[in-house]
């Protein structure tokens, strides 16, 4: 097991890390901290393989903090602010994860780690006890009005793009989830076998189109166009499960 201690200033997310640590089956959590220097007490006693930490925080930051971890302990940064990147490998991090932070990045991330643990406790000649796992994600976290907000996937229609915005629309919520950030951000997340984009401002749930008319995904009351760029995408997708002509 790769042991882990999580030390971030934002309550919301050590809880995040702290469930994705708990369903990743070769990680092992020893600890979660809101500061560098609380976390400092059971990193002298006892220390652990790997620290998700964060940069920007008051006292001490996550680039002072992790110049006092020894050689021993390695670090994927948690942050915000795409500008750490470069200080971040200067330091020697494992990896640098933006947030908000999905369980896929998280998992990507995790996986490097347990390859550097293997490599360093596996005696020569010994097959791996620990293989790395792919799980996919089951919810997104989302932020929105300075929160998180965890959505299921299973529950998503489809997306929209409003310039630097995503409008995310769920079954059964009258309004959608705001956030600031781009469609080809929330692409990159998104599972691509269980979402497609059909145009540059949309992107759908397959599984929950229940109407196509004239080319245009009817979801109630909204029609979500399809656009020339992407319709041989969909078209392809169509034609593998539709019993009529293909397109």
């Amino acid at each position: 097991m790769v042991t882990c201690v999580i030390i971030d200033d934002e309550p919301l997310a050590v809880v995040l890390l702290e469930s994705y640590a708990n369903k990743t089956p070769f990680l092992e959590l020893k600890g979660k901290f809101n500061s560098a220097i609380d976390a400092l007490a059971l990193l002298n006693q006892q220390p652990v393989d790997l620290l998700f930490l964060d940069i920007q925080m008051p006292e001490l930051s996550g680039l002072e903090f992790s110049r006092m971890i020894g050689n021993e302990t390695r670090i994927i940064f948690t942050t915000a602010f795409g500008h750490y990147a470069l200080d971040s490998y200067k330091v020697n991090a494992l990896d640098y994860l933006l947030k908000p932070i999905s369980y896929p990045d998280f998992l990507k991330a995790a996986n490097k780690a347990l390859q550097w643990y293997e490599l360093v406790n596996k005696p020569e000649g010994k097959p791996s006890e620990l293989p790395t796992v792919k799980l996919e994600a089951e919810t997104i976290f989302i932020k929105s009005e300075y929160k998180l907000l965890q959505i299921e996937l299973r529950k998503i229609l489809y997306i929209e793009g409003l310039k630097d915005y995503v409008k995310i629309y769920t079954e059964g919520e009258p309004r959608p989830v705001i956030s600031l950030m781009s469609m080809k951000a929330i692409e990159e997340i998104l599972p691509a076998n269980r979402f497609i984009r059909v145009h540059r401002s949309f992107i759908v749930q397959p599984e929950k189109i229940k109407v196509i008319d004239r080319n245009r995904i009817v979801f109630g009351k909204e029609y979500i166009p399809i656009s020339d760029t992407y319709k041989q995408k969909f078209n392809d997708f169509l034609n593998e499960r539709a019993l009529i002509p293909k397109m």
